[in-house]
Parts: structure tokens; C-alpha cells; sequence
């Protein structure tokens, strides 16, 4: 009985852990892959940034330039650009140096947009 218990107990919190947007939505983001060499992280990030990803705040004094990573970087514009693209056929792929996460990557001052 104490092992039933617990395995619910576990899957309620695991299910209480998960993103979900207001309307009842799993929330997602997209992020770099950590597998991913740099330069086709920079080729990727450059390409987000020339497409209509916000990428003014991964500039040098800015909210998102630390930690001042090609990881961090593409990081923060492929997740601009697929929020900003995602309702309009975009997606979070980038030739493969992209993952889409449940976990909020925000951190410090610089706040990964959502957008439900």
C-alpha cells in the first residue's frame, strides 16, 4: 500500500512540475543544443538574427550578453524567433541546432519571451 501511495504522490508532483501556459497548454522554448559545435551555433544564430529574431539584447550591455556564450546567444534567438514565428508555420529546427525545452531558460535580468 505505501508503494502505491508514493507512486502517486510521484506522478502528481511530476505532473505539477510541468509548464503550462493560461490556456492550458504545455509551455515551450527554444534553446541551443548543447551537442552543437559553435560555428554551426554562430551560422544558426546569424541566420535567426537576420530573419526577425529580436536579437538586441544579447549585445554587449545588454540584459541577455551574459554569459557571453555562442550557446547563450543562439539560445536566446532561436527561442525570439520561433515565439515570434511558431503561430506562422516557424519552427524551433535550425539546421538541427535547436531543442525545444518545458523549462523556462530565463535567468538573472534576461527574460526568455513566451508567448502562448
Amino acid at each position: 500500500m505505501p508503494s502505491a501511495v508514493m507512486k502517486i504522490l510521484l506522478a502528481l508532483i511530476f505532473f505539477l512540475s510541468l509548464s503550462w501556459n493560461s490556456e492550458g497548454q504545455f509551455a515551450d522554448w527554444c534553446i541551443a543544443d548543447e551537442q552543437t559545435p559553435d560555428d554551426e551555433l554562430q551560422r544558426a544564430l546569424g541566420w535567426a538574427c537576420s530573419n526577425g529574431a529580436e536579437c538586441s539584447k544579447i549585445q554587449a550591455n545588454q540584459a541577455c550578453h551574459i554569459p557571453n556564450t555562442v550557446k547563450d546567444h543562439a539560445s536566446y534567438a532561436f527561442n525570439s524567433y520561433y515565439q515570434k514565428f511558431k503561430h506562422k508555420g516557424g519552427s524551433c529546427y535550425f539546421n538541427s541546432a535547436a531543442i525545444l525545452t518545458a523549462e523556462n531558460p530565463s535567468h538573472g535580468s534576461c527574460k526568455f519571451e513566451y508567448l502562448p
